[in-house]
Parts: structure tokens; C-alpha cells; sequence
């Protein structure tokens, strides 16, 4: 399978970039206190914002490759499946990540797990719209198509 990764980077970094937004600017709408990823992932690995920002971005490409790698399995527009694809790691967030940092389950309170959900699905939702319905390539297709 051909896939198009400078398309799955491009999707990962803007999908992150996004929910991080959602997070910061968002949650205070919601009456949540700003809930910022890198600042907590910063927090677990002993202060470094850098080292925070980087393992960020870096799990937002990792997991637009992996929603590139399933989307042809799922039903629906593309912006659909993205943010289908995001409710599983929501719900990894949630149950694993979060205990391993030292915070309660679903972030200890439904409100700040609604906002995280929110969050996962705009980034699901834009990583969708940029990947599209995953497979191989247009490229790929259309030579394949040719054969």
C-alpha cells in the first residue's frame, strides 16, 4: 500500500494543532480550566516544554499514519471516520495515559473527559479532511487502474 506521508504529516501536526487549540481556548468556554497536551506531557517528563511540544506532535503524526493505515475500513466521509478513528485514543487517553501520569480516570470528572473528547474529535475530524479516505495514493490508484 502506497500512502502519502508528507499528506499524513501534514494531517498529524494540523490535527494536533488544532485540538491543542480546542484545549486551550475551548475548554475555558466550556468552564474547564485550559487543558493544554504538551504542557502536560511537559509536566510528566520532568518540565522540558520542548521535550513536551515534540512528544505532542509526534503522537498526532504517529496517530494520522495509523488512522491512514485503517480509514479504508470505515464507513462514512473522511471527516467522519477521522473523528470515529480519534474516539480510541480518547478512550487510551483516558484509561491508560492519564493513570500513568498521576491523574484520576477520564480526567477525574466528566466535564474535563467531554472536553478531551471534543478535543480528539476535532483532531480526528481534520486529520480526516486532510488524509482523506486512506488507501493508496491517487498516484498509486490511477496506475494501478491502468494495469
Amino acid at each position: 500500500m502506497s500512502m502519502d506521508y508528507r499528506k499524513i504529516v501534514l494531517a498529524g501536526v494540523a490535527g494536533t494543532a488544532a485540538m491543542t487549540m480546542v484545549g486551550v481556548w475551548g475548554a475555558p468556554m466550556m468552564g474547564l480550566a485550559p487543558m493544554n497536551p504538551a504542557n502536560m506531557l511537559a509536566g510528566a517528563m520532568g518540565g522540558s516544554l520542548a521535550a513536551g511540544w515534540a512528544l505532542h506532535l509526534m503522537i498526532g503524526i504517529v496517530l494520522a499514519l495509523g488512522y491512514a493505515m485503517v480509514a479504508a475500513r470505515l464507513a462514512g466521509p473522511a471527516v467522519l471516520r477521522g473523528a470515529v478513528f480519534a474516539v480510541a485514543p480518547w478512550l487510551m487517553a483516558q484509561v491508560v495515559v492519564m493513570p500513568m501520569m498521576g491523574m484520576p480516570l477520564f480526567s477525574g470528572s466528566v466535564m474535563a473527559a467531554m472536553g478531551s473528547l471534543i478535543g480528539h474529535l476535532v483532531y480526528g475530524a481534520v486529520i480526516g479532511a486532510i488524509v482523506g479516505r486512506g488507501g493508496p495514493a491517487p498516484a498509486a490508484r490511477a496506475v494501478r487502474r491502468a494495469a
